[in-house]
């Protein structure tokens, strides 16, 4: 009897046990999202803000002798850039082109905002030149605020293809009118523009500024007039053209972490429905282009400074994506070429370039305006020179030219860093992806440069997004 009544009571607390761990599970499976704490709230939600970053022309061997320019500098150990400790995968950057399979800028950064591919110099259209709807529209018609800050010119292929349509990147002054023209409820798409291109904006056959002015927009033409607390609309066209390289930079332009400073701090402020910041590292780029490392090294240190103060504000906010990728390499950059040796040693080796005051742009332009080739290259290059150095910039300088002056200086700091190149154009492989904050999760992985479009899509218009 006893033996029985211990497997009654056995069976009865088997019951129980049973009951309360399956009620347990329906209760974890099934708990709504208000009886989380905040802070898992904010570990798990889709962002409120999203500050997506292109280091345009930035390819691996690119980053890989900044890390080791910046370890040469700092006198340090580490090699890490700001963005390493997130890199979450690779993506591919090749356009649908009929004769291309290498991308130029625009065709990447329209599949980037679009999610589409398209052909090379398209502008947010398709093959059709039908235009292709970008996550900043998305953006807009969500309420939320926008902004793009880039050292090029603001018509330039990257913040085209995001703001505006066009079939041809070339159309420059077209893309300007279409910054204004091309609009949502009523108003310009971008609520902050930050970066070159006054000539496209300033013209004979229509004023822009003053359009833009009209629209409640602050008109910028330096950094005092950044700084100095202009509204929340902005227009800020800094130069001419493209920005300087950074080392060059005049006192009056201001660097990309100033511009990214300002705007973070335009679109915090009391905006209920969060933001979408572009920020464009534009001038690595062109630096490739131009096969100039010591030009390619200081844009590299500026957009660095800019990806740490967009970092800072994303993890000082905690609902905020920080996505940081590039849209193609440039230039083919070699981290170690010719005349390294087993004698001279297996290096890339950044004192050279640290060595350099001016880019050589710009000691070409001074020694093509009629000053002396000795006392140019010694008052902005910090290392002896040799005869034969000094010897190669006075036979380019009497072609008058300074793009052949600009080489033969190049080819100084390329023979003693170890620096190679294979080309003045983009080069077809993949490309890094780093990301940080709410949403990471969906730019892991090997993908393709239009999952950055529909992932951004996706999480501004998803249902989670809390858009009050």
């Amino acid at each position: 009897m006893g033996s029985m009544d211990r497997k009654k009571r056995m069976l009865l607390f088997t019951v129980i046990l049973t009951t309360l761990v399956l009620g347990g599970l329906f209760t974890l499976q099934n708990v709504s999202p208000a009886s989380t704490n905040a802070a898992n709230k904010k570990q798990t939600q889709t962002p409120k803000n999203i500050i997506f970053v292109i280091g345009d022309g930035m390819g691996m061997p690119m980053i890989k002798a900044y890390r080791t320019l910046k370890q040469e500098k700092q006198s340090s150990t580490n090699r890490q850039t700001a963005w390493d400790p997130y890199l979450v995968g690779m993506q591919t950057t090749h356009p649908d082109d009929p004769r291309d399979n290498i991308t130029d800028s625009a065709a990447a950064a329209t599949a980037m905002a679009t999610g589409n591919k398209t052909y090379n110099d398209a502008i947010a259209v398709n093959h059709e030149k039908k235009p292709l709807r970008s996550v900043i529209e998305a953006a807009k018609e969500a309420r939320m605020k926008t902004a793009f800050v880039v050292s090029s010119d603001i018509t330039d292929a990257t913040p085209a293809a995001f703001g505006t349509h066009n079939v041809s990147r070339k159309n420059k002054e077209q893309i300007a009118d279409h910054f204004f023209d091309e609009k949502i409820n009523g108003e310009p798409k971008v609520d902050i523009l930050l970066g070159g291109g006054m000539q496209y904006f300033d013209r004979k056959d229509r004023d822009l500024i003053q359009e833009f002015k009209k629209s409640g927009y602050s008109i910028l033409q330096s950094k005092q007039d950044l700084l100095s607390k202009p509204s929340k609309k902005m227009l800020g066209l800094f130069q001419d053209d493209e920005l300087d390289r950074a080392i060059d930079r005049p006192k009056d332009v201001p660097s990309l972490k100033d511009m990214t400073q300002v705007a973070l701090t335009q679109l915090n402020d009391d905006n209920p429905h969060g933001f979408f910041l572009l920020l464009e590292g534009s001038t690595i780029d062109s630096a490739g282009h131009e096969n100039d490392v010591v030009g390619a090294m200081s844009e590299m240190e500026d957009f660095e400074k800019a990806v740490q103060v967009a970092l800072q504000f994303a993890k000082k906010d905690r609902e905020t994506l920080v996505v940081i990728t590039a849209d193609h390499a440039t230039g083919g950059f070699s981290f170690g070429a010719d005349g390294m040796t087993s004698e001279s040693g297996y290096k890339w080796d950044p004192a050279p370039i640290l060595a350099a005051k001016k880019t050589p742009v710009y000691m070409a332009k001074k020694i093509a305006s009629g000053q002396s080739v000795h006392d140019v290259l010694h008052t902005y290059i910090d290392f002896s020179l040799t005869t034969d150095e000094i010897s190669q910039v006075e036979i380019a300088a009497q072609s008058g030219k300074a793009s052949t002056i600009q080489l033969s200086i190049q080819h100084i700091f390329d023979q003693r860093s170890f620096t190679g190149w294979t080309t003045f154009a983009h080069t077809g492989e993949d490309v890094p992806v780093y990301a940080y904050g709410p949403g990471k999760t969906a730019f892991q992985g090997w993908i393709d440069n239009t999952k950055q479009g529909k992932n951004l899509f996706h999480l501004i218009e998803s249902s989670s997004t809390y858009r009050p």
